[in-house]
């Protein structure tokens, strides 16, 4: 009985739809993604060696600068990418302002 209620009618997609479908596919994995590595796997890499221990933080002093730890911390990587890992790994990226007496927990290796 052809146009019965219970008929079985396969699903067309044209091309729009299936670039939606795809497009949100792709942005739910990279989101998973995210959610999973977290905010601090971010591009940038680590030139040099060690930074320091896990976990190791220090005491802002009065006057210094992110700048100043990241140097300290690891004098022979770009003081630039240090400073940025200190940023993600702090949650400071809204306001990178460090007061004295806050402790700052330096990145590992």
């Amino acid at each position: 009985m052809s146009g019965s209620p219970h008929e079985h009618v396969p699903i067309r997609l044209t091309r729009r739809g299936r670039v939606v479908v795809v497009t949100g596919a792709a942005v739910l994995t990279l989101l998973a993604l995210w959610l999973t590595r977290g905010p601090g796997a971010l591009a940038g890499g680590h030139e040099g060696g060690r930074t320091s221990d896990p976990g190791e933080t220090v005491v802002v002093e009065p006057g210094e600068t992110l700048w100043e730890i990241a140097t300290a911390a690891d004098p022979r990587s770009d003081p630039r990418i240090v400073v940025q890992r200190i940023i993600d790994l702090n949650g400071l990226g809204g306001d990178p302002t460090v007061q004295p007496g806050q402790h700052i927990r330096l990145p590992a290796g």
